[in-house]
């Protein structure tokens, strides 16, 4: 398996001489000499396994599965663009510790091992780096500002003939390979050219009645794909239960996922196109391959897919904290959450914090001096008096500006390290990718800050 003690160091070419190696031997000083941080990865890496030591010997060591997600979502190369920019960059060779000689691995090991790091993985990682912040003089934690934003998922902008279609799909594509690999003998007709013809008809409509036509006989298609998919498992389900054919459990389980899903899709379509109802945005399904997408809706104007995060940050530029929501909750309502977790980062309550106005009610206010900051400012004042929050109307200026700085962080972390568009499948996967955007860009921070 991945083996955590080397025999021998291996023999690298040394780095080039520029400010990114630079940057780049400093963040690999960080983590050789913080090893706490393989053990986290390594913990990840092992999770689940009969015998981690069994297998080809160590391919990649837990550092390097940690410094080539670095390198990944530091440029955010795909894993076949990053197997070949390890392969052939003397510099990222380096320092990911791959020797001269060394066979790099490919992309799809590449995928394997990075998409293991969870994000608890992830935030614990980021505290150490806020540990070491904290010993250096970088970051003391005196100090916080806090935001919302959006991260969409990797998922089409969805309307309800495209779901349908899509769920035509998806059902007769799992059901021909169910019949084609465990033998299920059982009626089925493949429907995707109908339903991909209906869907043309229903964006090219030219008045209502015919678009409603086409809606209807669409819900058909997906009535008939659903009822062949779930003949198909119910088959699965025998094979899996009388032969113990391996896999069958497994293809059965994402036959009833997906059947699943198409329901609330049919439902929803039925009750918003044919009955004229407004459905609720948690009563929606926008995707059947990121089912964990919310509807965002952002400043009464623009609507997003995907979820909203909330971030802390500090003086220094780095991200302190970093929260994945569900659904869209109001911003008033992650005030004293987000300053009770920047306690418990900090074993201590901060001296100052400062929120967008959006985060601003009395009843906030209260909890959070409760807590013991000092002062607390939010840009927009909502019938608060700025002795309530600060000490003086000169704390309560700087403290504003302050938080304005927080809006060029995430641009920085959307702009440079991937945080506009999340490309990982799943919830879990989607928390692991947020927080590894706010661990890149922190170690890297911090490096041009040890750097000077």
């Amino acid at each position: 398996m991945r083996q955590e003690i080397r025999p021998q160091l291996a023999i690298v070419l040394p780095p080039v001489n520029h400010e990114h190696s630079r940057e780049l031997a400093a963040i690999k000083h960080i983590v050789d000499t913080h090893p706490e941080i393989a053990d986290l990865v390594f913990a990840d890496l092992v999770r689940g396994l009969n015998d981690p030591q069994s297998g080809r010997d160590g391919m990649m060591s837990a550092e390097q599965v940690f410094k080539a997600l670095v390198i990944k979502q530091m440029n955010g190369f795909s894993y076949d663009d990053l197997a070949f920019h390890i392969e052939d960059s003397r510099t990222y060779r380096a320092f990911c510790g791959f020797g001269i000689g060394d066979p790099v691995p490919s992309g799809s090991t590449l995928q394997r091992d990075i998409k293991r790091i969870s994000a608890e993985t992830e935030e614990a990682i980021n505290r150490i780096i806020l540990g070491i912040a904290k010993e250096e003089g970088i970051e003391q934690g005196q100090k916080a500002r806090v935001d919302c934003t959006v991260v969409e998922s990797n998922i089409h902008r969805p309307t309800d003939s495209s779901l349908l279609v899509d769920c035509v799909r998806v059902l007769s594509r799992l059901t021909a390979r169910a019949i084609e690999v465990f033998g299920i003998a059982t009626c089925f007709v493949d429907h995707n050219r109908r339903a991909k013809k209906r869907g043309m008809e229903i964006l090219n409509a030219k008045n209502e009645r015919e678009k409603k036509g086409s809606y209807q006989d669409l819900l058909n298609i997906t009535e008939r794909s659903v009822d062949y998919a779930t003949q198909a498992a119910e088959g699965v389900d025998m094979v899996a239960v009388l032969l113990e054919v391996p896999g069958a459990e497994d293809a059965a389980a994402e036959l009833r996922d997906i059947i699943a899903l198409s329901r609330k899709v049919m439902s929803q379509t039925e009750r918003r196109v044919l009955k004229g109802e407004k459905v609720p945005p948690e009563d929606k399904v926008v995707s059947i391959f990121e089912p964990h997408t919310d509807i965002i809706v952002k400043d009464r104007r623009e609507t997003y897919f995907g979820h909203k995060i909330a971030l802390s940050g500090g003086k220094s530029g780095l991200f302190t904290d970093l929260v994945v929501l569900e659904g869209n909750p109001a911003d008033a309502r992650l005030a004293v959450e987000m300053a009770s977790r920047q306690k418990k980062i900090y074993n201590r309550a901060l001296q100052q914090i400062t929120y967008d106005g959006g985060f601003a009610s009395k009843a906030n206010l209260v909890e959070i001096k409760e807590l013991g900051i000092k002062d607390v400012a939010f840009s927009k004042k909502r019938g608060l008096d700025i002795t309530e929050m600060v000490k003086s109307t000169y704390v309560y200026k700087k403290l504003r500006n302050f938080r304005a700085g927080i809006e060029g962080m995430i641009s920085y972390l959307k702009r440079s390290f991937g945080l506009r568009r999340c490309n990982w499948r799943g919830l879990e996967s989607f928390k692991a990718y947020a927080w590894s955007a706010v661990v890149t860009a922190n170690l890297l921070l911090l490096a041009r800050h040890l750097l000077g």
